[in-house]
């Protein structure tokens, strides 16, 4: 599959991402890609983001495969379960419930993530010095999703403050991944 062939929704993070962050570059440079608004990206509420999340991805004329990053990712697993036109999701940097429990302002049901099977090809990029998510609780959320970990080294939380502002190895992973889904399941 190729990303004009699907819809992408780019789903943010916390604070809903700076110019520079890769996925605001990835939503102004791939035609099919569109960022999910949030009424809220500082103090995010699940059931709200879910629910914008469901409203974008039902709106959309192709496939739908989701691009999430830290909060988003996880707010776009949370969702997964009333999403039908997903075939796949590209999750990066994750954060831990430990993380979110601590995390002011952030609704405490982020923080009891899904721990059953997507129903999609994913694949959850994850860095070994997240301060947001140990590499091991990246990795037991690969294996409760079915997700393909894909280990980023020391790569920080993969955002710009770790200097991944266009991050053009995420691109060529995300393209790569994308290239390995079967059109048929679209």
């Amino acid at each position: 599959m190729r990303a004009s062939e699907c819809d992408l929704l780019i789903l943010p993070g916390l604070g809903g991402g700076s110019p520079d962050h890769w996925y605001m570059r990835w939503a102004a440079r791939l035609s099919t890609a569109r960022r999910v608004e949030q009424r809220d990206f500082d103090a995010p509420r699940l059931e709200e983001w879910t629910q914008a999340i469901a409203r974008a991805a039902g709106a959309a004329e192709r496939p739908v495969v989701l691009v999430g990053h830290a909060l988003g990712a996880l707010a776009g697993v949370h969702a997964a379960a009333r999403l039908d036109t997903v075939v796949a999701a590209f999750l990066v940097a994750p954060p831990s419930e430990t993380a979110l429990r601590a995390a002011a302002g952030v609704d405490p049901a982020f923080a009891h993530a899904p721990r059953a099977p997507l129903g999609f090809p994913a694949l959850l990029v994850a860095s070994r010095n997240d301060s947001w998510c140990d590499y091991e609780d990246a990795a037991a959320y690969a294996a409760a999703w079915g997700a393909t970990l894909a280990d980023a080294g020391l790569s920080g939380h993969i955002d710009p403050e770790s200097g991944h502002g266009p991050w053009p190895e995420g691109l060529m992973r995300f393209g790569q991944f994308l290239a390995r889904i079967d059109k048929k399941i679209a």
